[in-house]
């Protein structure tokens, strides 16, 4: 079970990952800028699109801020690429 849920928190850390980096990217927005907009340093945000970084509920918050988006966008999203049937509990 551990590994299921290890396997598909990556997934789902890879899709959030595309999903903020399309928003900003769609914006022009630098990784400079938005991370400045945010208090998070370039590489944290680097590494929250590289999906090595899993945020917290409060920083997906502030992106979504930055983003000009509601979270729920990005949730939304998120359901969408992962589909209906995905889990993290195995």
């Amino acid at each position: 079970m551990q590994d299921v849920y290890l396997k598909n928190k990556k997934i789902m850390q890879k899709a959030l990952s595309e999903i903020i980096r399309k928003h900003r990217q769609d914006q022009n927005k630098s990784i400079s800028l938005i991370s400045d907009e945010i208090g998070m340093t370039k590489s944290m945000w680097a590494d929250l699109e590289k999906s090595i970084k899993d945020p917290q509920l409060s920083t997906l918050w502030r992106i979504s801020e930055a983003l000009d988006i509601p979270m729920s966008t990005i949730i939304i999203e998120l359901e969408k690429v992962l589909g209906k049937d995905f889990t993290l509990i195995g």
